[in-house]
């Protein structure tokens, strides 16, 4: 009769043969599953999980490849490739001193191993430049900001400009208006420029939150997820990569009606790259952006 225990790590060893298998074949992802039932039969075998880690590296999987390695070492602390692991994904995602700390380990236990000696020396040249990278910074409380530089007083409006204009507000500035965007969209169309005054507007208002109403940041502050309420009788419409395609832009609004409180639309990214229009798609999204914030 067949002890459960030699059962278990006969079944966790092919499963691992398996994994390996499919390692070298390129096939990550089904590796991963194959050493994951291996470490539920066996999970006090450090290879397991070290070898997971691999699998999840090659992924791109970094923080459950730190996690994995992490678990080998508590598991048998005297396992190499479990530091090499960790060390690798900690470098992988710019960690550099937590990745030297375990390269360092790793090598003094095997000091021959080429491809450790070559991610050990290429660790330390990364953690010298960081060093002198720090040693140069400059605190934050004495950076100046582009933003910080501009004024826009100081940007006159000459009488002899022939192209939109935004509406004075009383007070020595501008606000951005929906006949303003149409018709900076239009001059756009015909390859011509708006004054720098403008421009400056729509960058700063639509990136810091210049001149609205609430001060507060449009894009600085937003959270990394919105959550966009969509009435049952309302709708949105969500539009690809724009990638500079400025006369595709035109077209969507053409056949989709104008951004407005109650036609909104949410645009993925990637506005820029590629196209030959770029300025103009980037500068017609933030102007509506900057004049209607839920537009």
């Amino acid at each position: 009769m067949v002890d459960a225990t030699e059962e278990a790590t006969r079944q966790a060893e092919e499963y691992k043969a398996e994994a390996n298998k499919n390692f070298k074949d390129k096939h990550y992802a089904a590796a991963v599953v194959g050493y994951t039932q291996a470490i539920e039969l066996r999970p006090q075998n450090a290879i397991y999980w070290a070898n997971r880690a691999a699998a999840h590296i090659r992924l791109e999987e970094y923080g459950s490849a730190i996690a994995d390695a992490g678990q080998a070492i508590e598991v048998d602390p005297d396992y190499i490739k479990a530091y090499y692991r960790r060390g690798d994904a900690n470098f992988a995602l710019g960690k550099f001193k937590d990745a030297l700390k375990d390269l360092r380990t790793a090598a003094k236990r095997a000091p021959r191993d080429p491809d450790l000696r070559r991610k050990l020396a290429e660790c330390e040249k990364a953690v010298k430049r960081l060093r002198f990278e720090e040693a140069l910074a400059t605190p934050e409380s004495e950076i100046t900001h582009v933003s910080d530089t501009i004024d826009l007083a100081s940007m006159e409006v000459e009488d002899g400009y022939k192209g939109p204009r935004m509406q004075e507000d009383g007070e020595g500035g501008y606000v951005i208006t929906r006949d303003f965007v149409v018709a900076m969209m239009d001059e756009f169309k015909q390859q011509r420029l708006i004054h720098r005054r403008f421009a400056f507007q729509i960058l700063l208002q639509a990136s810091l939150g210049l001149f609205s109403h609430t001060a507060r940041a449009l894009l600085r502050e937003l959270p990394s997820l919105v959550d966009i309420p969509v009435a049952d009788d309302g709708h949105i419409t969500v539009c690809g990569d724009v990638h500079g395609q400025y006369y595709d832009l035109l077209n969507i609004f053409e056949l989709n009606g104008l951004p407005a409180p109650d036609n909104p639309y949410l645009f993925n990214g990637d506005f820029v790259d590629r196209g030959s229009f770029s300025v103009e798609v980037i500068f017609t999204l933030l102007a509506w952006k900057a004049r209607g914030h839920t537009a």
